[in-house]
């Protein structure tokens, strides 16, 4: 028998009120209440007509009517409480867990060398899938991944540091589309969010909010980690529910992975010590495998010398391995090196020692990853509650990151700047990566190798490269097949459905009083028995910053756009574009390029591609990528400011939302009462170690520091302290204008005296950071110079910071 549920009820009922009302207004009322009493007795026992209390699909679910009895005085009274919402019986815990910047081909549950045993065990509890793509972008996956919508249907097009004033760009989640989180809790569980975040606007992630979009306001009862596209492994930008905290400075050994782990464990336990019978939802995104490439020395060292052989070889070994686990089709053809990408042999042996390092610590940290998501697994298993929960392991929320460029990094910011490092700069750091000294990334070519054997990286969304990764999906004794593969095709969207139609609970039609988009995913439920089952997922689009491609029913037509995942401008027009098309059902790498052998094919998908894209709100489409890093084009709580006052110690302020002194002269006056000689700390600052500009006392001395991309460093001091008790410092910079990131003089002055005058050469012209932040009476995440340590809070009384852009 059909199984009826509450929106097939209201559906009946809506329809048949509809027929009725549409009757010709001549029909007698009479008729039509007889026809309407007919039709209720004949289908009471199959639709009866439910409850408001029942409506599954509105969300909160309406507080039941009373049903005690209300006399003159209690004892003739019976009291009726509101019963607590309860999951749906054997609804299953859930863990969410979404690593960054991972390749299809990197861990060794699906054929990589970087050694994963935590995922392998799972894989072998479980099912792996071949098939399932992402968004080739952070914010835009975690955003599809949460709703189940496509991440333009969710304004989030692009990550939210780009985003831009067109309808898929906003970087807003709409309302109509209610995260996973805020669907299930308001069903009966628990929710915590743990690790990267990346779906808030940067404008709206200040102290201030507004916090609308923020975790704990999206569905997650509680939220530790950060909010930005990337942070400081060692000295992260950390967010605790709505307040931004520092992290434990009495510990010199601090990761951030390990400490989201102890936090996801700590609640986990929690939950289930208070609430044994209610299940839970945890999403854990670390910030790794995401540059900066931040990992202890133990775990890089286990790799030393592993990957000498360079990345042809590394490709090639990935490409057997795989052939051999099954974990692609053996009549898989390895696609080629890209002409853009050197061959291995063609480089120096410096260049090899270099880039070779680059790896064995990348690989490090992907371990590191690995064994603290294995705690959390076992810590729930510890709690006999592993059988009972429906686990993802996402092994990347894109392909692997080209991002690092054909040198690698040591400090990623001069990427987002335009700025290009050196192979020196590269090679005197070498010591360095992966410690708090860098932030540091591989050498792209690597990105590629690990993504075999498709072609291309992150960014690039037309091909696979960009948008196939590995996912793991176990259930206790719910998944029988155990460490097969599934390889239908499938979506990030495709992840909230699935957890709805695990847990039994209907898609909503009304959440927060808004009317809610319909989920876009397909539930991937149907493949747990059946490795044979047809996909039910048809039609896919896939587009980021031009690169655009569609998926229909084995077939792809794919248009990589001119500019490289490393380059700062496209070097083509859209109708320069050239378009390929793969038959996927045959060519699991789409190495086969059938463009001019069908080109009536090609014609049916660039049209359906056309019509996914309106659909979507794909359009129009946007190739600019280091422009839109300008955080005066999206909207500000300080647009329009030139004067800010601080009055107390703030800390947190996001770039989004601070003062942007960006190409531009400005001055900053700070009214200080000196207790005694040698106050020192910071007034203000922004930025820390890889970019960014400080002012403070240092021996009572006014000292303003600019750090230039952690390449330069200006140091404007006063050779006179400031005296005892009250007395006004200020520093202005004139700006050389010109263009963007050029130079200027600052000047320093004790109660308006010039005390000082420097030359700073170069400045910062698009991004500071992306987790160092504004801050006043001291300085978090790290320090802009080492001449002190954080947070150097100033140790007078600072009775006002006031900044004006002139």
């Amino acid at each position: 028998m059909t199984k009826v549920t509450n929106s097939s009820k209201r559906d009946f009922w809506k329809s048949s009120l509809q027929f009725i009302l549409q009757w010709e207004t001549k029909k007698a009322i009479a008729q039509k209440i007889s026809f309407l009493t007919a039709i209720a007795l004949m289908f009471s026992s199959l639709l009866p007509l439910p409850a408001l209390a029942d409506y599954g699909d509105v969300l909160p679910l309406p507080q039941p009517p009373f049903k005690g009895k209300i006399g003159t005085t209690y004892k003739e009274s019976q009291p009726d409480f509101p019963k607590p919402i309860k999951a749906p019986a054997k609804a299953p815990n859930v863990l969410l867990v979404l690593l960054d910047d991972v390749g299809f081909g990197q861990t060794s549950a699906f054929g990589g060398l970087i050694e994963t045993p935590n995922l392998d065990r799972l894989a072998a509890r479980g099912l792996r899938y071949n098939q399932f793509h992402t968004t080739a972008l952070c914010s835009p996956t975690r955003a599809a991944l949460l709703t189940g919508r496509n991440h333009h249907s969710v304004s989030t097009g692009v990550i939210t540091e780009l985003a831009s004033g067109f309808p898929g760009y906003t970087a807003i989640l709409p309302r109509s589309a209610a995260t996973i989180a805020e669907v299930l809790r308001s069903n009966g569980y628990n929710t915590a969010a743990f690790g990267k975040w990346h779906n808030t606007p940067d404008y709206e992630t200040s102290a201030v909010g507004p916090f609308d979009r923020w975790p704990t306001s999206l569905g997650f009862d509680y939220f530790y980690g950060f909010l930005g596209g990337d942070t400081n492994q060692w000295s992260p930008n950390l967010v605790e529910n709505t307040q931004h905290i520092q992290k434990p400075l009495d510990d010199p050994n601090y990761h951030l992975t390990p400490d989201l782990a102890d936090h996801a464990i700590k609640w986990i336990r929690t939950q289930q010590s208070i609430a044994p019978d209610k299940p839970f939802f945890t999403y854990l995104a670390t910030g790794a495998t995401h540059a900066p490439h931040h990992a202890p020395k133990e775990w890089i060292e286990k790799y030393k010398g592993k990957f000498d052989q360079g990345w042809d070889k590394l490709r090639a070994d990935i490409f057997e391995r795989q052939l051999k686990l099954g974990i692609i089709p053996a009549d898989t053809k390895l696609t080629p090196r890209p002409a853009e990408i050197p061959a291995w042999d063609s480089l120096s042996s410096t260049e090899q020692k270099v880039y070779a390092h680059q790896f064995e610590v990348f690989a490090g940290f992907l371990s590191h990853t690995d064994a603290e998501v294995g705690r959390v697994i076992e810590a729930i298993d510890q709690l006999g509650e592993l059988d009972n929960t429906l686990v993802f392991f996402i092994a990347g929320d894109n392909g692997a990151s080209a991002e690092g460029g054909l040198t690698g990094s040591v400090n990623e910011f001069k990427v987002f700047n335009g700025v290009e490092e050196s192979p020196q700069e590269v090679l005197a750091a070498l010591g360095d990566l992966g410690s708090p000294k860098t932030f540091n990334h591989f050498h792209a070519a690597w990105a590629w190798a690990v993504d075999s054997p498709f072609q291309w990286t992150k960014q690039i969304a037309s091909h696979f490269g960009g948008t196939r990764n590995g996912l793991v999906v176990a259930w206790g004794d719910r998944i029988k097949d155990k460490g097969a593969i599934r390889s239908q095709f499938h979506h990030v969207i495709d992840i909230a459905p699935t957890i709805l139609e695990a847990a039994g609970i209907t898609e909503p039609e009304v959440v927060n009083g808004a009317k809610q988009q319909p989920i876009e995913g397909t539930s991937l439920v149907y493949s747990f028995d059946d490795s044979a089952v047809a996909s039910k997922h048809k039609t896919q689009y896939f587009e980021m910053f031009g690169n655009r491609a569609i998926y229909d029913q084995g077939w792809v037509a794919a248009a990589r756009h001119g500019r490289l995942p490393w380059e700062r401008f496209s070097k083509t027009t859209f109708e320069q574009d050239n378009w390929e098309l793969y038959n996927v059902a045959q060519d699991f790498s789409e190495s086969q390029d059938l463009a001019k052998d069908n080109p009536q094919k090609l014609a049916e998908l660039q049209n359906l591609f056309l019509k996914e894209a309106k659909k979507y709100k794909v359009l129009p489409l946007d190739d600019r990528t280091i422009q839109r890093f300008d955080i005066n084009t999206r909207p500000s709580i300080t647009n329009g400011r030139n004067s800010f006052s601080y009055y107390t110690s703030v800390v947190g302020i996001p770039e989004g939302s601070a003062p942007n002194t960006k190409n531009r002269s400005f001055s900053i006056t700070a009214d200080l009462d000196v207790a005694k000689a040698g106050a020192e700390g910071v007034l203000v600052t922004q930025g820390g170690r890889f970019a960014g500009w400080s002012f403070f006392l240092q021996d009572g001395k006014p000292t303003y520091a600019y750090n230039f991309l952690n390449s330069d460093r200006t140091i404007i001091q006063s050779a006179e302290p400031v005296a005892i008790g009250k007395s006004k410092v200020r520093f202005d910079f004139a700006y050389d204008g010109g263009g963007l990131g050029a130079g200027g003089t600052g000047k320093l002055f004790i109660n308006d005296k010039q005390v000082a005058e420097g030359r700073i050469e170069k400045t910062v012209g698009f991004r500071i950071g992306l987790d160092e932040t504004f801050d006043v009476g001291q300085d978090t995440g790290s320090a802009v110079v080492d001449s002190y340590q954080v947070p150097f809070k100033f140790t007078g009384n600072l009775e006002q910071v006031k900044l004006d852009l002139l």
